[in-house]
């Protein structure tokens, strides 16, 4: 199950980047190739769509207890997402002025030159945001598995500690097992000493008792 969904994240990795890629070039191609670019621009985005919407059924999947984690992800892929169509939207209006412009016969070149400008500027911004954003999740993550681990140690401490005092208490049962035992087995042993005994008294005073009425007589 993990597995699946860490395969549509580096599907989703390798699209965004693709993505991101031919967003900063649109404004900077040739009209015909621009067009194209745009085209193929769309059709990746919706692809990118769909493997969040396939990730976004993996989480469903998964037991609720680990689920925080893959959730927060899946947060910071659809905020890429959206970036994404935000850049595309830009670099868009930029390819529509600059059609609009070419189609009136306005040159525009330094407008143009600002306007590339301004699209790279922003784009290094977006990225350097991302890498941020992408930081902060990993050391989110982090620090929900150290949390985990420490609340798994802590309940195998608690475990442990449990069946020390069970084993404590069931060595002091079986040394008072072992003691009434032994006072058992050592009345037993009286007892038959004393049967013993008192056969052997017994088996005399017959004897006596015989000897005397042969002698009587």
């Amino acid at each position: 199950m993990s597995s699946d969904f860490e395969g549509f994240e580096q599907d989703f990795a390798v699209l965004t980047a693709e993505i991101t890629s031919k967003i900063a070039r649109v404004p900077r191609l040739p009209p015909d190739e621009k067009k194209q670019m745009v085209a193929n621009v769309e059709k990746q985005l919706e692809e990118a769509k769909e493997l969040l919407e396939q990730m976004d059924l993996e989480v469903r999947e998964i037991p609720p207890q680990s689920r925080g984690m893959y959730s927060n992800r899946m947060r910071s892929y659809k905020q890429e997402m959206g970036k994404l169509e935000t850049d595309f939207k830009r670099s868009r209006i930029a390819y529509s002025d600059e059609v609009r412009n070419e189609l009136l016969g306005d040159v525009g070149n330094s407008s143009e030159s600002q306007r590339a400008h301004l699209l790279d500027n922003t784009e290094r911004l977006e990225r350097s945001s991302r890498r941020l954003e992408a930081g902060y999740q990993i050391a989110v993550e982090t620090e929900q598995i150290g949390q985990e681990m420490l609340e798994n140690l802590s309940h195998d401490r608690e475990k442990i500690q449990r069946a020390r005092e069970r084993l404590r208490e069931t060595d002091a049962n079986l040394g008072k097992s072992s003691r009434v035992l032994t006072g058992m087995l050592r009345r037993v042993i009286q007892n038959r000493v004393l049967v013993v005994v008192l056969a052997v008294i017994l088996v005399i005073t017959i004897l006596m008792a015989i000897t005397f009425s042969i002698r009587g007589h």
